[in-house]
């Protein structure tokens, strides 16, 4: 399909974010069956996967559009992605973030710099505010997912797995929320490594995207629904437009996974293989842990840790 993103788009943003985002390594899961090796986008120095897209896709705008400013609207780690790209290249940056984001991600914000503007949080409220100010100030808005260029930077991370995966079959895990990363992961999964399964993964409680999958279309749930979640990081209320058309192609199924299994999963990564998740960092993992029989049988699992944005107060309740 023509107006998916191309492997040279992802590797020309790969070019871009050479020396700015951290070439994530393969970290083996202690005594793991199959073995589980965990890429852990937590050690981005944002904190989560999102800095890729940001970076890609800021960098590359004509440098007068970027002498305005960005703006963009964020659940919390897309947010300070954007915010710490806007520092480093030295840019005014404008934040809408819903007034429910964990407090640890809005310190991030402010402390590199950015200007927070709170809204509900419903995707229409943080959208329809993002567009204002775009039209109001001409700031360049920065989607945080239903993008190319954000699709295109979110997929170095596939990049990455199919030059580091182990020979042969295998099957990469990817936390799912608005679809941007998983979209990105496939398309350069699949053009490089096609004996691989890509299986997206998200919470019971915000499973819009299997729903969609199995619709064939965007299927929509209530924010009501989707906060519910502890994995705030993953409540998009549906997949984008863009995003669903690269899952439709290249995904080859979405699972999901308990509240609980994404609380074990965190303490578990924390303990048994040191790495700090937040909810939704942990729901990759979680399903190689706790829902396997709904997985491809493969000889190994990869299990994207997506980000390590925890709240303190939660990661000590989860810890004990």
């Amino acid at each position: 399909m023509s107006d998916l993103v191309s492997l040279a788009e992802i590797e020309g943003a790969a070019e871009r974010l050479a020396g700015t985002a951290v070439r994530t390594p393969l970290v083996p899961f202690p005594a793991a069956s199959p073995p589980l090796l965990l890429k852990p986008e937590s050690l981005q120095p944002t904190g989560a996967f999102k800095l890729r897209g940001a970076y890609a896709t800021i960098s590359a705008l004509p440098e007068a559009e970027r002498a305005r400013g960005v703006v963009a609207h964020s659940s919390g780690n897309h947010a300070q992605a954007v915010a710490y790209t806007a520092r480093e290249l030295g840019i005014p940056v404008v934040l809408v973030i819903p007034h429910t984001t964990p407090g640890v991600k809005v310190a991030a914000c402010i402390a590199l710099g950015a200007e927070i503007v709170y809204v509900e949080p419903t995707m229409e409220a943080r959208v329809a505010t993002a567009d204002k100010l775009a039209a109001a100030h001409g700031f360049a808005l920065i989607p945080p997912f239903d993008d190319p260029r954000i699709i295109a930077g979110q997929g170095t991370a596939g990049l990455e797995i199919a030059q580091d995966a182990p020979a042969g079959p295998g099957t990469v895990l990817v936390p799912v929320g608005g679809g941007g990363l998983v979209a990105g992961i496939a398309a350069a999964v699949k053009r490089l490594r096609p004996e691989l399964k890509v299986i997206g993964v998200e919470p019971e409680q915000a499973a819009d995207a299997r729903d969609s999958l199995r619709a064939g279309r965007p299927v929509a749930w209530d924010a009501e629904k989707t906060g519910r979640t502890l994995a705030d990081a993953l409540r998009a209320q549906r997949v984008g437009d863009l995003t669903f058309a690269h899952i439709r192609e290249y995904v080859d199924d979405i699972v999901t996974v308990a509240e609980d299994e994404i609380r074990l999963t965190m303490r578990r990564l924390a303990r048994e293989a040191r790495l700090i998740a937040e909810p939704g960092g942990a729901v990759a993992a979680a399903a190689h842990l706790y829902r396997r029989d709904e997985l491809p049988a493969a000889p190994f699992h990869i299990a994207v840790v997506s980000g390590g944005n925890v709240d303190p107060a939660l990661f000590l309740e989860v810890l004990g």
